[in-house]
């Protein structure tokens, strides 16, 4: 099981090490930023940002919003700004906890678990897979043996339907009425065929669409 990394934006190098050192205690492996400088080389791929507001390059408000706006990593505000607006704002801007100092490193332990589990269950209900195929719909990808394909939107969406559906027999006009919802354009019987035929050619396996002559197609696990 891959260890969990987390990154601490805290210019207070005492309160850094305090949580540096238990946070290691318990498994996680922690980096340590003191400043948004820093933490910009560093902070993709963590799984979760413990950050502080107040830091000596930037506002943590604004860097939050910036990682929100890049990434799905959670964020937990460690900060003495304990009036209401400030808690309010950080969680409007997409912080997933907001802990003020001075605070108690096992109750930091404990919203790190929770807004783990919350982010970590997120993840899993938008991941489907299919044989080799993995789609993430939060991320609108696809991957086949852990490589992602570029899908046009109209691939991806179909891709997306078999797997929902996957063993089961879709009929052609069902896709075709699918496809001509989602997207607001009309969807052809040879728009959906050469859709189908693109498709199976980017998951390079002509065989795991099954065609059902007479009625339509089913993806097969």
């Amino acid at each position: 099981m891959k260890q969990q990394e987390i990154l601490i934006i805290e210019d207070d190098d005492t309160i850094a090490f305090g949580i540096k050192v238990f946070l290691e205690k318990k498994g996680f492996r922690v980096y340590h930023a003191e400043n948004i400088t820093e933490a910009e080389k560093i902070y993709v791929n963590k799984d979760l940002i413990i950050l502080d507001l107040n830091l000596p390059d930037g506002n943590g408000y604004d860097f939050c919003t910036y990682i929100k706006s890049k990434t799905d990593i959670p964020i937990i505000i460690l900060t003495v700004r304990d009036e209401e607006e400030d808690i309010v704002k950080g969680l409007d801007i997409g912080a997933d906890d907001y802990i003020t100092k001075p605070f108690k490193l096992s109750i930091l332990f404990s919203r790190i678990n929770a807004v783990l589990r919350r982010t970590n269950k997120s993840e899993q209900r938008d991941i489907l897979k299919c044989g080799n195929i993995t789609l993430n719909k939060s991320k609108t990808t696809a991957y086949i043996k852990g490589k992602e394909i570029n899908l046009t939107a109209g691939e991806y969406r179909l891709l997306l339907m078999f797997i929902e559906n996957k063993n089961r027999t879709l009929a052609r006009n069902i896709l075709i009425e699918k496809l001509w919802d989602t997207y607001g354009n009309f969807i052809s019987d040879n728009t959906l065929t050469v859709t189908i035929k693109r498709l199976r050619e980017k998951l390079d396996n002509t065989t795991q669409i099954k065609t059902i002559r007479g009625i339509g197609y089913r993806l097969e696990n």
